[in-house]
């Protein structure tokens, strides 16, 4: 467990930009991307208001057969993973290799699809649930198909792991590759907007009616969102002999379980310290070396209350810099934490903090240093994403600059 993890290409599809360029333009300018729902109808939920993608046609990024085969969830991943292999310039003889890995992470996968297919079976309509639908609705497609799109032979997986699983993801991904197992591994998250998803969440009350306003006193919920982030890591030996350019490097991450609710957080942030500090320790640093905290942030009462206690028990008086993006990208459940990797590592390469737009009263509860509604310019070398998810799921992933962290066999442990 030796090797080191690169960087090496991003790619985006969200509400707010399709690539990462765009995507990351409309960050820094606070842009949100919160509309009126057109994917269903909500009209009788009593919100119809999410982050939703608008303007993605799956045949300008898939084959005319992987179209037909995807459903809207595994095109936002393939989409995604061409746009990543595209920036890590990556060629296809190094993608059609068994040392050449496919992880992707989920919340309900296809649930679109199994959506159909549930009120075909209900209303008995024997023909709706054909041989073309059926295959769709399987989350383990999610990585099958976007293997089978890029022809990677590696190892293939898809972790359902709720709204942590782009981070559970990027640290599996991360750890088969500094194990030998992989030389390169496409790796991410996808997610798609859903009436039963949705209306869930509505009926728990966790939906704002108008914006997200994470660790506002006046905070009212958060905005359901889609999208996916996708990462081409690469071990260092890998990325030098192809001449890759190093984006940023996978430090340590943390994974911890509340073990104390389904959906609520536990209320000293106990989970999500452990995580915090276990990422920051295998990546061979401290507290203090810790320049920005990519916050889960979801503008829940209890949630930015735990998430701002944990902040404070592992940095103390210290006022690192907090900010949440899905103000603007929205909770995209468990593309959430991937498509946050994306911002933290563009956070990296242009010293520009985020914002977290509609922050406008501060809670007392949530005494954090919130990065409030305008980019900030600031020296960053090294960024942790924070991951909370119901179930108790607790996961952080540390980025830094390539040569801030020191060599992994001096991190006293594995990364």
């Amino acid at each position: 467990m030796t090797r080191r993890v690169f960087v090496t290409g991003m790619g985006v599809v969200s509400s707010v930009g399709l690539g990462r360029d765009a995507y990351w333009r409309s960050l820094v300018a606070g842009r949100s991307g919160t509309s009126t729902i057109r994917s269903f109808d909500a009209s009788k939920l009593g919100r119809d208001l999410a982050a939703e993608v608008q303007g993605f046609v799956a045949r300008d990024h898939l084959t005319d057969v992987e179209a037909k085969r995807s459903g809207r969830c595994s095109a936002f991943a393939i989409a995604a993973a061409r746009m990543a292999v595209r920036d890590a310039g990556l060629s296809d003889a190094a993608l059609r290799s068994e040392r050449a890995s496919v992880v992707l992470g989920t919340t309900m996968g296809e649930a679109d699809v199994l959506g159909r297919l549930d009120e075909a079976w209900i209303l008995g309509d024997a023909d709706a649930m054909s041989a073309r639908v059926l295959p769709k609705a399987a989350p383990y497609l999610l990585s099958a198909a976007t293997a089978n799109a890029l022809g990677c032979r590696g190892a293939v997986l898809t972790l359902p792991a709720a709204c942590a699983a782009g981070n559970y993801a990027i640290g599996y991904a991360a750890d088969l590759i500094r194990a030998g197992r992989a030389d390169v591994v496409i790796t991410g998250a996808a997610e798609l907007l859903q009436d039963l998803q949705f209306a869930g969440f509505v009926r728990l009350g966790a939906v704002s009616p108008d914006r997200c306003q994470p660790f506002d006193l006046n905070r009212r919920g958060l905005i359901v969102g889609e999208g996916a982030g996708v990462l081409v890591l690469e071990s260092e030996e890998h990325a030098v002999r192809r001449g890759a350019t190093a984006l940023a490097e996978v430090g340590g991450h943390g994974l911890a379980c509340d073990g104390f609710h389904i959906t609520r957080p536990e209320p000293s942030g106990a989970g999500i310290i452990h995580a915090l500090r276990e990422a920051i320790a295998r990546s061979g640093l401290e507290p203090a070396d810790v320049d920005f905290v990519n916050a889960h942030g979801t503008a829940t009462k209890a949630n930015d209350v735990v998430e701002s206690t944990a902040v404070r028990a592992v940095f103390g008086d210290r006022r690192v810099p907090v900010s949440s993006i899905k103000s603007m990208i929205g909770h995209c459940m468990g593309a959430s934490s991937a498509l946050e990797a994306v911002s933290c590592v563009e956070t990296l390469l242009s010293d520009t903090l985020p914002p977290t737009i509609g922050y406008e009263v501060p809670d007392p509860e949530c005494d954090i240093a919130v990065v409030a509604n305008e980019a900030v310019r600031a020296r960053t070398d090294v960024v942790v994403n924070h991951a909370l998810a119901f179930g108790g799921y607790d996961a952080v992933v540390l980025f830094a600059k390539p040569g801030r962290l020191p060599a992994p066999a001096a991190r006293g442990g594995a990364a």
